[in-house]
């Protein structure tokens, strides 16, 4: 890091350069005299869209060339989307600051329909995350259900050119791109599970940038912190990864938290459910006791080896 000077390196995709400026904007705000810059970066996870995220290694596709960049010194800290950094981080890396979390909530979009249940028999809709099309499946199993990757305003014109009747979203990442009048219903928590991590943005340092460090963790948010620490937790606990539909979300509140879990299969649709409250002391164990209900009710069975 050249004196005053601090790198971000970050995707090249819209949602993740307003994410990495949103950063580089908090940092400018509390260090008036830093210079901060952006290090756009194609990642594997990025170029490769003919297969699903599962096939080809998962969300860790997303953060490899990243994490090279800080170990070359061509950038100080990375910023991703929570719900895509894997539970297990690459050694000798921290997240030293997660930043306030916006709506947590999935997006139904579509032109035609306005509604899930609206949708009508055999209508297409696009996702390519397992964890929706299991939630999809137990709701409305009569749904052609196609994978969708790319960057959302890809997804948004494969949904526009007629492809899809309806495809499925993140909220946040519509909203921070001013996209929100696209979107027609939200599915809410709990009855609708997000993705460990969902609507959060991480920030990533190596663990032995100790000046780094200090900078960034201003920008920590607890009860963000609190809450995604629980979800990743219960995640942990049953080897999640993008082959597995895991769902999980996390109420703060000002004494406890309550975390409601879930896991499914997306061929199926058939889903286990759980939920745990307990003191704000310890959001890891919540998470390790809600994993626990989810493998006593048989969710294991679902999951890999």
């Amino acid at each position: 890091m050249s004196p005053g000077t601090l790198r971000i390196a970050t995707r090249q995709s819209a949602l993740a350069l307003w994410q990495a400026e949103h950063v580089a904007s908090m940092l400018r705000a509390v260090y008036r005299e830093l210079r901060v810059e952006l290090v756009p970066m194609s990642t594997r996870g990025d170029r490769i869209l003919d297969q699903p995220l599962a096939s080809i290694g998962g969300k860790g596709l997303f953060l490899k060339e990243l994490e090279v960049a800080l170990l070359e010194d061509r950038a100080e800290l990375a910023v991703h989307s929570l719900k895509d950094v894997p539970v297990n981080l690459t050694p000798g890396f921290i997240l030293p600051a997660i930043l306030p979390r916006a709506d947590v909530s999935d997006a139904l979009v579509s032109n035609h329909y306005g509604e899930l249940a609206g949708l009508p028999v055999g209508a297409c809709v696009g996702s390519s995350s397992l964890r929706r099309q299991a939630q999809l499946r137990a709701l409305r199993n009569d749904l052609e259900l196609h994978d969708l990757r790319g960057n959302v305003n890809t997804r948004l014109a494969r949904l526009d050119s007629g492809d899809l009747d309806a495809i499925i979203l993140a909220c946040a990442g519509l909203e921070r791109l001013h996209l929100g009048h696209r979107i027609g219903c939200k599915l809410t928590v709990p009855h609708w599970l997000p993705a460990p991590g969902q609507a959060a943005i991480a920030l990533e340092a190596a663990a032995e940038r100790h000046d780094v460090l200090k900078l960034l963790a201003v920008l920590n948010d607890v009860n963000t912190c609190t809450a995604v620490s629980a979800e990743r937790a219960m995640s942990q606990a049953l080897g999640g990864s993008c082959s597995v539909p895991i769902g999980a979300w996390c109420k703060v509140g000002e004494h406890r938290l309550h975390l409601y879990g879930m896991v499914g299969d997306a061929s199926s649709g058939r889903l286990f459910m759980a939920s745990a409250s307990q003191s704000r002391d310890d959001p890891e164990a919540l998470g390790r006791k809600v994993a626990q209900r989810l493998l006593d009710q048989g969710a294991g069975v679902l999951l890999p080896g």
